[in-house]
């Protein structure tokens, strides 16, 4: 165990008031490919780059061709959760952990058991019919080829996943603002920090024990008290719960 990763067992040890805050790296780990990762691969099946076809502007006029990206590279289904969710959830379990703040969309999380989650950019687990709001469940989406219509009235079915050019639901906002205002440690994982209004939420932080934990280097770096670069879930799997 290298020196920093005991400075974060100390700090875990020593506090019962931490909140999580995730990124894509959390999941990458896990198998899930990072979207914005364009490849020779890539630019031989699709004509635009990710951030365009994930845009509420291309959802409205080039429907089919959103769904068959969505499809394709958003429906991840058959992944588990990594050793960081793993812990992140035996730690809320232990009463140490307030709340995870994550701006993937994939369900890991309440998969490996945590119960307080804020989903900022919404989840692919949640579907709902725009015509009559029947909900449906991602299994739907993933059998359903082309446009998702819904079994019920045939009207399109939209993800609650946050696009580009759309807001985020500011009751979730609120409750993240109010989690990390009133952390002791706030511990940031697998996030480049550079997604923005998400990105933003870390100013609300008042504590002086803010951890950061990546792969590589962030525009926040040099305002973390406790910085360790490498893969999140092998500085989880190092950490016990103990009081």
């Amino acid at each position: 165990m290298t020196e920093e990763v005991l400075q974060l067992q100390k700090l875990i040890t020593e506090s019962d008031h931490i909140v999580f805050f995730g990124g894509a790296g959390v999941s990458t780990e896990s198998g899930i490919p990072d979207f914005r990762s364009v490849d020779g691969i890539y630019n031989q099946t699709y004509d635009y780059p990710p951030e365009t076809i994930l845009s509420h502007t291309f959802y409205m006029t080039k429907t089919e061709e959103f769904y068959r990206f969505y499809h394709d590279k958003m429906l991840c289904l058959d992944v588990k959760p990594n050793a960081a969710h793993q812990k992140l959830a035996e730690l809320e379990r232990a009463g140490k952990l307030k709340a995870v703040i994550t701006q993937n969309i994939d369900g890991l999380h309440q998969m490996a058991g945590s119960r307080e989650v804020m989903e900022l950019h919404g989840s692919v687990h949640r579907n709902y019919c725009r015509k009559c709001a029947k909900l449906f469940d991602a299994a739907y989406m993933k059998n359903h080829k082309g446009v998702p219509l819904c079994d019920a009235c045939g009207g399109q079915i939209k993800p609650d996943v946050v696009l580009y050019e759309e807001g985020l639901d500011q009751q979730t906002m609120q409750k993240s603002v109010m989690y990390i205002a009133n952390a002791d440690v706030l511990i940031i994982g697998g996030t480049s920090l550079a997604v923005y209004p998400a990105a933003g939420l870390i100013d609300y932080y008042r504590g002086n024990k803010l951890v950061l934990i990546n792969k590589s280097a962030t525009p926040m770096d040099n305002r973390a008290d406790l910085l360790i670069q490498g893969s999140i879930g092998e500085v989880f799997s190092q950490i016990t719960c103990q009081s």
